[in-house]
């Protein structure tokens, strides 16, 4: 069984971005379902859908998406996919 969640990437563009998290997202055996990027003028957005585990520890992913961001210059968020859906409903 499994759980998905949303994975927002916000900061100034730069080489390595999307390499740096998915590499922590494979590392932690994350799968990847969905991934859009865009560009606007020189800030980068990306959003992921990933799938976890049942047991996943979202608290222990978050700090090390977050190790990986302050690294890489970027914000990242990761949120259950039911809480994203709730506060982004309209």
């Amino acid at each position: 069984m499994s759980q998905r969640a949303v994975v927002t990437v916000m900061g100034q563009d730069k080489i390595g971005i999307v390499a740096g998290i998915t590499k922590i997202l494979a590392e932690l055996k994350i799968n990847i379902i969905d991934i859009s990027q865009t560009l606007l003028q020189d800030i980068f957005a990306m959003l992921l859908m990933v799938e976890l585990a049942d047991d996943a520890d979202l608290v222990a992913i978050k700090e090390q998406l977050e190790a990986e961001a302050k690294k890489l210059g970027v914000r990242v968020v990761i949120q259950h996919e039911d809480v994203f859906r709730y506060m982004h409903r309209v």
